[in-house]
């Protein structure tokens, strides 16, 4: 993992979550670990490692994650098994 890849990785499992990770930053992490990014209608998007799959809706009108989507994205890295 890269040094860019290590702070968002450190961005995503800050307490409190924070609110100002924008989106593509975590999709950009994903494709870098080896997920297969499948796009869906609309603002749909899943992320595929081997077996494990998590599907969520990119958030909008705005660019940033909201603090439900980085819990979300936080319990996919633990059940991938994604460390630092």
């Amino acid at each position: 993992m890269n040094k860019k890849n290590q702070k968002i990785f450190r961005l995503i499992f800050t307490e409190p979550v924070l609110k100002n990770i924008e989106w593509r930053k975590i999709e950009s992490f994903f494709s870098s670990i080896g997920c297969e990014i499948i796009e869906g209608r609309g603002s749909r998007v899943a992320f595929r490692l081997k077996n494990d799959r998590a599907d969520f809706h990119r958030p909008h009108p705005g660019k940033e994650a909201k603090e439900y989507q980085i819990k979300a994205v936080r319990e996919f890295i633990n059940k991938i098994g994604v460390k630092l």
